[in-house]
């Protein structure tokens, strides 16, 4: 099989000429840098660029519903089916230590005014807000009782708190990460077998039964293997 390089140098005399300025000289230069200058292999290396990124879209969405889902089932065995209502709930959310940074109360707030359903809030609800459900305000009530039940497949051994503190950690990264791809950013100078091994641990801890699915189902690790040199 030929390369991802191989398969993307034969590019025409015009679209060297015209692609990077559609692409912009400033986002191309990325490129251009990471290849001495050389318009074809920049060309094929931005080629990968949105390639991989769109594979990882398959693994990032698995990801955010499992933990989602998990993290909702948590929050339903405490606050009741009707949690995005409960005052009780909003009170429980962490306050962001700035005007600017995320609030997931006035979040919930705002999507629990215009949907009918705890689902339909489910779904609206921000990335950042189930990270912010694995800060450390939520070990006594939230995740204490509830982690195992609702990650039945975490590492057994571990500490609760610990895989708690993982769970928000890792969150983080893939929130960032995603957004990276959803702003058409450049992501070939990352450790991305390491981002995919991120997003596949995660959804084991909600079913090792699912992170096998998606790895079969997911085209990421292929392309990284193929990335232009």
């Amino acid at each position: 099989m030929a390369s991802f390089e191989q398969a993307h140098l034969a590019y025409t005399s015009r679209e060297l000429q015209e692609l990077p300025a559609v692409i912009s000289a400033p986002r191309f230069a990325t490129y251009l840098q990471a290849r001495a200058n050389d318009r074809a292999e920049a060309l094929a290396l931005y080629d990968w660029n949105l390639a991989v990124s769109a594979a990882f879209l398959v693994p990032l969405q698995i990801c955010e519903v499992a933990m989602r889902n998990g993290v909702a089932e948590a929050v339903q065995r405490v606050h009741g089916a009707t949690w995005p209502w409960s005052n009780g709930f909003l009170r429980s959310l962490p306050r962001p230590r700035r005007q600017s940074d995320y609030n997931p109360e006035a979040d919930l707030r705002a999507v629990a005014a215009r949907q009918p359903t705890t689902g339909k809030v489910i779904a609206e609800l921000k990335f950042a807000f189930w990270e912010n459900l694995f800060t450390v305000g939520q070990d006594d009530r939230l995740w204490a009782p509830n982690f195992r039940a609702a990650f039945p497949d975490a590492p057994s051994a571990a500490p609760i708190a610990f895989l708690r503190a993982i769970a928000f950690r890792d969150l983080q990264l893939i929130r960032r990460f995603r957004n990276r791809i959803a702003h058409h950013e450049p992501i070939f100078k990352r450790d991305l077998t390491a981002d995919y091994q991120r997003l596949h641990e995660l959804v084991g801890w909600r079913s090792q039964t699912a992170a096998q699915w998606m790895h079969r189902r997911q085209q990421a690790t292929m392309l990284i293997s193929r990335m232009p040199t």
